[in-house]
């Protein structure tokens, strides 16, 4: 007995090794093609210097006594429903809270992240996971402070500290470390993630640097003796530089920077720095939850979506023109940044568009000199606080418009610092100012109308689209939302120079019949940018090898195939997997779509993407009751549960079942009460329901 117990008791032990290994807790790792940055700093001392102590250098550091910032001697927080005690043990950081189980426990904590004005801190949990804990240290008013601040948040949720949107290998490694690879297990849902580097170094923005390194140091030694080899004479003579995009034009200087400070999603596992930024992630457009309707900042959207629609962008303006790129730190204090520039005497060679102007005087800004109003940040990168007390400016650098408050809403910079006065009171005092001007309708006032339903608005959308003075980001903004309305875009954005413009062309195209997407979509395969490529590509999933001319077919299938790598690069991510499960149901492959829908659930219960689509699956498969019953789990788990209502009364409505479509389509309309389809539909029941009730 006792020789198959031990051989049983190895083979546990040999499993359990081996799935520690794969979830190690995160770690650095040497690279072939990297360098550790005390290579780098050895020859490059200025640079070195000016990035030592900056946000970069800060973005995330083991938890030490020289590094944690917070007060850890026993201080206690207390919020409505979170509780923690930092403390220490030596030199080791520590906090009591409630864990994942809702039980109180002593967790470690590894590192810190961030510097100014907050800093989280970093906690590992099982399967190689660190979490960033949702309790943060103000470090100015020097105080622990939620950035929950609604409250509500129990454990189990994904937005728990312990939960995956906390998960600091899925939401936040990528941006706050050097050649970041995340080694996601989908099967087991775990990590082996590492770095080159545990904070934003050298090779964050100039790319690997082993052979720039290799090159420098044979360029160091002395030369050659007469008579060495012609060959290594040659290698000598033409080091290999490894392509620096800080040195790139303007807009690929933006790119570059936008690889982190945008609101995008990962097409790669491992991103390349200097290659442009629609081969590496798809940024988001002007979407209604994420900015206003003119573009303003909305939700947490970084820098770059706001930056594109400026004229500063279009001019040519680079972030290192108003940003030292090793320290991060504006070039100029207050007002002397922007008359650099903006001034009496302007740099028309460079920025043919500038005007000669004192705009650094109360002529122009109608503010006393040296008072807030004076600045120009203040009117025209008004900000707004992001993590309760991270004040971040919006950098669409606009010229404040109350009189488009007025019209659609939309905040302006004159409000924010005269808060008891009216948007008209702000028009007014402009106008007297500068006089009356007549301004071309703003794009924002498209933007609203579609977001309201206005008829007419499909044809403002495609002049909006065709208007080639408007930033490539309003353009593409202006496609998806006439998609959304049902309309195409005119097929010359297909061919835009811009790869934004592209990309958002391709997917409200992929909507159409199969010979309308073969007609227009199959040249994009062979697109030079992996987005534009890839979202052809899933245009054209569905329809058989023989449909597609002979010499697109492996263009279509290349594609796919960096389409499925793009989700398997954020398959920790629900909305992945969904998008691989409508991939292989279009294919034809619903057992294997189901299984991505079921983890998609199972990553986040709450998620409604996954159970309306994986119910559509099953009603095509006459699985009526197993569509109810999801639909049915998802409600009771679901913080926004409308569209499930709305499915479950469209459902009862097949089924006749009048009264409890009714009940369903009632409760989501008291849910998503500007939904016209549920207002129609709801009505076509009532009139079953009177017509079907006994008389």
């Amino acid at each position: 007995m006792a020789e198959p117990v031990l051989r049983s008791l190895l083979v546990v032990l040999l499993l359990l090794a081996s799935l520690s290994a794969f979830a190690a807790a995160p770690r650095a790792e040497v690279r072939a093609d990297h360098v550790p940055d005390s290579e780098c700093v050895a020859c490059h001392q200025p640079q070195a210097t000016a990035w030592t102590g900056s946000k970069h250098e800060r973005a995330m550091q083991a938890a030490t006594p020289a590094t944690v910032r917070a007060d850890f001697n026993d201080s206690l927080f207390s919020g409505a429903d979170h509780r923690a005690r930092f403390f220490r043990r030596g030199d080791a950081f520590f906090v009591r809270t409630t864990g994942p189980d809702g039980k109180e426990t002593d967790f470690p904590i590894t590192h810190t992240f961030g510097i100014d004005p907050l800093q989280q801190y970093l906690l590992p949990l099982p399967g190689g996971r660190l979490q960033a804990l949702t309790i943060a240290w103000d470090t100015h008013q020097r105080r622990w402070f939620s950035l929950q601040t609604e409250g509500g948040i129990a454990p189990g949720s994904s937005l728990h500290w312990s939960g995956r949107y906390q998960n600091w290998n899925l939401m936040c490694g990528e941006c706050h470390t050097t050649a970041f690879n995340k080694g996601y297990d989908a099967a087991r849902d775990s990590y082996r993630t590492t770095w080159v580097e545990p904070n934003v170094g050298c090779q964050a923005c100039h790319g690997p640097g082993r052979e720039h390194a290799v090159s420098a140091r044979q360029l160091a030694q002395p030369p050659l003796p007469a008579g060495a080899p012609t060959r290594q004479s040659a290698a000598l003579a033409r080091p290999t530089m490894t392509p620096n995009q800080a040195l790139g034009d303007a807009h690929a200087q933006v790119d570059q920077c936008a690889a982190c400070h945008s609101r995008r999603t990962r097409l790669l596992e491992t991103t390349v720095p200097g290659t442009p930024l629609l081969d590496n992630f798809v940024p988001d457009n002007l979407r209604s939850e994420l900015y206003h309707a003119d573009g303003q900042q909305l939700a947490e959207v970084f820098e770059y979506g706001s930056f594109r629609q400026s004229r500063m962008y279009q001019a040519g303006v680079a972030c290192t023109n108003c940003h030292e790129p090793h320290s991060g730190r504006l070039r100029a204090d207050g007002n002397a940044l922007c008359t650099a520039c903006h001034n009496q005497a302007p740099d028309t060679a460079r920025f043919p568009g500038l005007k000669a102007k004192n705009y650094d005087s109360p002529q122009h800004h109608f503010h006393t000199a040296g008072k807030p109003g004076s600045e120009c940040v203040s009117c025209h990168m008004p900000s707004r606080n992001y993590m309760v007390v991270h004040a971040r400016r919006d950098h669409a650098i606009r010229i404040p418009r109350p009189d488009l408050t007025q019209r659609i809403g939309t905040p302006n910079a004159c409000q924010d610092c005269h808060a008891d006065r009216s948007a008209a009171w702000a028009a007014a005092a402009i106008v007297r100012q500068h006089g009356s001007r007549t301004a071309p309708e703003h794009y924002g006032e498209v933007f609203a109308a579609a977001r309201g339903g206005q008829p007419g608005s499909d044809t403002r959308l495609l002049a909006l689209i065709e208007d080639a003075r408007q930033p490539a980001i309003v353009r593409a903004s202006a496609i998806e939302q006439l998609a959304a309305l049902g309309g195409v875009p005119p097929p010359a954005s297909l061919t835009d120079a811009d790869p934004a413009v592209r990309t958002a062309s391709a997917a409200a195209w992929s909507a159409r019949p199969a010979e309308e997407r073969l007609a227009r979509l199959t040249a994009l395969l062979a697109d030079p940018v992996r987005a534009v490529r890839i979202t052809a590509a899933r245009g054209l999933a569905d329809l058989a090898e023989a449909q597609i001319p002979a010499p697109a077919r492996p263009l279509r299938n290349r594609a796919l195939a960096e389409f499925v790598a793009a989700q398997q690069a954020m398959g920790d991510m629900p909305s992945a997997q969904v998008n691989l499960a409508t991939l292989l149901d279009a294919q034809g492959d619903k057992p294997a779509a189901e299984r991505h829908y079921r983890l998609a659930i199972a990553q986040d219960p709450a998620v409604n993407l996954a159970r309306l689509s994986y119910a559509q699956l099953l009603l095509a498969s006459q699985r009526q009751d197993e569509a109810r019953h999801l639909l049915r789990e998802g409600v009771a788990q679901s913080a926004n549960p409308g569209e499930l209502h709305f499915a479950l009364g469209l459902l009862a409505g097949q089924r006749q079942q009048w009264r409890e479509a009714a009940q369903e389509l009632q409760r989501a309309a008291e849910l998503l009460p500007d939904d016209a389809r549920i207002r129609r539909n709801l009505e076509i029941v009532l009139r079953r329901v009177d017509t079907a009730a006994p008389r």
